[in-house]
């Protein structure tokens, strides 16, 4: 009996953070007194303007639900890209978690950790920390966000791709003696989402038989990103894992859900992932 009131007083606390904004989505922070090992940077201000987010200090996740008698239990973590210098948030965030609403999927924007931000005192592996704990944090609260774990997964856009990357070949498994019943659960994504993905991680990645289905897209005239999922894709046929590529002849970088692109194709990729997910079951509908 007491342990399970301490587990209830520690998902209390995980969650005291809560606040309202950001285009009406929930703002939950991964770590209720910051991020461990710089907890005493946790009250920094973000700065935003216009496309951007930097100074991320207290890294977090947007929950954004999907209309009322719509959800189908499905739900994506999204990972913006920006060169780990900014974040994308509202292109690549925000209109991604409303592309997944309007067909029934919960959506959570994660605000990670900055490495290449000047005077980042951040690694790669504080990034991976807070991707990890995002899935872990979904996970341990899924009946409050009516998430359906294995239908969770993670989706990224060019260096939010190298993020999906760094945890997406991993079990990720979570320590069951852990204090943190967050940190008891694993953060492997049941699917993976790439767009225009960088180039960091890609290339490495072990792809096994149990790698999680992956959708990439890129255009072919994108000088950085159209060659990681071209290599991804080989090492899942290699793998014999599930694979669907869509590489558009024009398009370039950062058509982000392809809304202000003059091509027909890139307007409509998003159509594509649709008909993926539905073609997958990920959209069934919730028991």
């Amino acid at each position: 009996m007491l342990n399970r009131v301490c587990i209830i007083v520690v998902m209390f606390l995980a969650f005291s953070v809560h606040v309202i904004g950001q285009d009406s989505g929930v703002v939950i922070h991964l770590w209720a007194n910051g991020a461990p090992g710089f907890e005493n940077k946790k009250d920094e201000p973000e700065q935003a303007k216009d496309w951007w987010v930097r100074n991320i200090h207290n890294p977090s996740v947007t929950y954004f639900a999907p209309p009322k008698g719509t959800a189908t239990g499905a739900a994506v973590l999204i990972c913006p890209g920006g060169g780990h210098r900014n974040l994308v948030y509202k292109s690549e965030g925000v209109e991604a978690a409303r592309f997944f609403n309007s067909i029934g999927v919960a959506a959570f924007v994660l605000k990670y950790r900055l490495f290449r931000e000047e005077k980042s005192p951040y690694t790669i592996d504080n990034v991976k920390q807070d991707a990890i704990r995002a899935m872990r944090l979904i996970k341990a609260n899924a009946t409050t966000y009516g998430v359906d774990t294995a239908r969770l997964g993670i989706m990224g856009f060019s260096a939010g791709g190298e993020v999906v990357s760094w945890i997406a070949y991993d079990a990720n498994k979570g320590n069951p003696q852990a204090i943190d019943p967050i940190e008891r659960m694993d953060a492997h994504p049941s699917f993976q989402i790439l767009v225009y993905p960088g180039p960091l991680g890609i290339p490495e990645a072990v792809v096994g038989p149990s790698a999680p289905p992956a959708f990439l897209v890129a255009a072919n005239d994108d000088a950085c990103c159209a060659a990681p999922i071209v290599t991804l894709l080989q090492k899942y046929r290699d793998a014999h894992a599930s694979v669907e590529i869509h590489l558009y002849a024009k398009g370039d970088h950062a058509f982000n859900m392809g809304k202000r692109s003059p091509l027909l194709s890139i307007q409509n990729w998003t159509k594509r992932l649709e008909e993926w997910l539905r073609d997958f079951g990920y959209l069934k509908p919730k028991a």
